[in-house]
């Protein structure tokens, strides 16, 4: 029966106890958990240049690709990026349906790769759990239930710890374990908040994050099209279903389903694939791996569940690119390639200088005539630089009013000085001049600004 309606009949939540059957799609997705767990426990102390591998620090406002450092002055990439992403989910939901549920999502992985198996170790089958659930509270019980939530609160703190390194950093978590707790209560409680988070969602809220919380169920629903491959059984085939019999049907009148409901039983959020394609189906093909089973051991062709589209069900059509994903593709193209010839091309520093609005030339001793600049000076590294604005020409001479110093990490400083022109070099009104800035005696950037001046006509 299917979980969710018998929630709304009797107006309590159906506890799901799903079946597990160990098909070929199921080892692909036991494999690709396996590479996942690994990146992901291992992610915060994997250093490129020296730098993490991943790092989201929302509190110091700095994060880290693929050791390359980001600050809120990349605001524009994120921008970028978060436009590239939804596209892609976009044309990924189009042209898969929900299959980033069953496959990659964090929660199904987790979920079903970790914690289910902890539970059928430590309690048994579906049919075993049901049975100790249902009973009364007897030692057996009460030894099984500790030890199991006793392993989920532990996986959670792991989790919730490695969780908090991916936005403090690896560095700062190990400070926050050993270093006594009132030097870092902030990150002693955060690191609690999060493990019972985790532990509540695993052990308690469980699918209800995907079928009622993640709206990327209702996203589904609204892309998908006649076109989308998705989980789906094949009623051309299976219908009239009927339980199997021994019975010779010489007319063919039974279609190849014989109602077992294994389909049902094996579902993690509890649905009837049979009744089409719904925003509860997580696409986990758990009910695909269940189905061939049966049909091997019936003599019948695989593939009554698999990965159809509406047409190849109905029209027998192959899956085809239709022209929708084709835009959506080149959309992709386009604005990957914008935000890696960004990304590419960003530099450590940035200079940015400006003329001052409404100041006129002066006159100079010596000969020279000046003009007043505002200068701001970004340094996008994680280490402290000692920065300077030098003119590109050597006759032309730099003083500076506020001069500049040493720019701490992600920080920003601004610099005021004249730029001072020998008047015989000045031959129009407007000159263009070079100026260089030099970070730890090593030249960085050059950028070009206009000198206001007198002409010698």
């Amino acid at each position: 029966m299917n979980g969710l309606l018998a929630a709304k009949d009797t107006g309590k939540r159906q506890w799901m106890y799903p079946q597990v059957r160990k098909g070929r799609f199921y080892k692909w997705r036991s494999w690709l958990s396996y590479f996942y767990l690994l990146f992901f426990f291992a992610g915060p102390f994997l250093r490129v240049g020296g730098r993490p591998l991943l790092l989201l620090n929302v509190i110091d406002r700095q994060f880290v690709l693929f050791g390359r450092v980001f600050w809120p002055q990349d605001i524009f990439l994120f921008v970028l990026a978060s436009l590239v992403f939804l596209v892609c989910v976009v044309i990924f939901t189009i042209a898969f349906g929900r299959i980033f549920c069953g496959w990659i999502c964090p929660q199904t992985i987790f979920m079903e790769m970790v914690f289910r198996k902890i539970e059928i170790w430590i309690e048994g089958d579906a049919n075993k759990r049901k049975k100790l659930d249902a009973g009364g509270w007897t030692r057996e019980k009460i030894t099984k239930k500790i030890s199991k939530h006793a392993i989920f609160v532990l996986i959670s703190f792991l989790i919730a710890n490695t969780f908090l390194a991916y936005i403090v950093g690896s560095e700062n978590l190990i400070r926050i374990i050993t270093e006594p707790v009132a030097a870092h209560w902030v990150g002693f409680i955060s690191i609690w908040v999060f493990t019972i988070v985790f532990y509540l969602v695993y052990s308690q809220v469980r699918e209800l994050v995907c079928t009622l919380i993640c709206p990327y169920g209702r996203l589904q629903s609204v892309l998908i099209d006649q076109h989308t491959l998705v989980v789906a059984y094949d009623e051309v085939r299976g219908e009239p279903r009927g339980k199997l019999s021994k019975v010779a049907d010489p007319f063919n009148l039974k279609g190849d389903c014989v109602d077992c409901s294994l389909c049902v039983a094996v579902c993690p959020t509890g649905i009837d694939i049979r009744k089409g394609t719904q925003i509860e189906c997580i696409n986990c093909t758990a009910c695909i791996d269940a189905c061939d089973q049966v049909m091997d051991k019936i003599g019948k062709p695989r593939n009554l569940i698999g990965y159809f589209s509406e047409n190849m069900i109905r029209l027998k059509e192959k899956p085809t690119f239709t022209g929708r994903m084709m835009a959506y593709t080149a959309v992709i193209a386009v604005l990957t390639s914008v935000l890696s010839y960004f990304i590419f091309s960003r530099t450590d520093m940035d200079l940015t200088v400006m003329r001052s609005a409404g100041m006129l030339y002066q006159q100079q001793p010596g000969g020279y005539i000046s003009n007043i600049y505002n200068a701001e000076i970004i340094n996008k590294t994680d280490k402290d630089k000692t920065i300077t604005i030098i003119p590109d020409d050597p006759s032309v001479k730099i003083k500076y009013i506020q001069a500049p110093g040493v720019i701490g990490k992600g920080g920003t400083e601004k610099t005021v000085f004249f730029v001072m022109l020998p008047a015989s070099q000045i031959h129009t009104a407007k000159t263009r001049i070079r100026l260089k800035l030099v970070v730890n005696h090593q030249m960085i950037q050059t950028v070009s600004t206009n000198f206001i001046g007198p002409t010698n006509d």
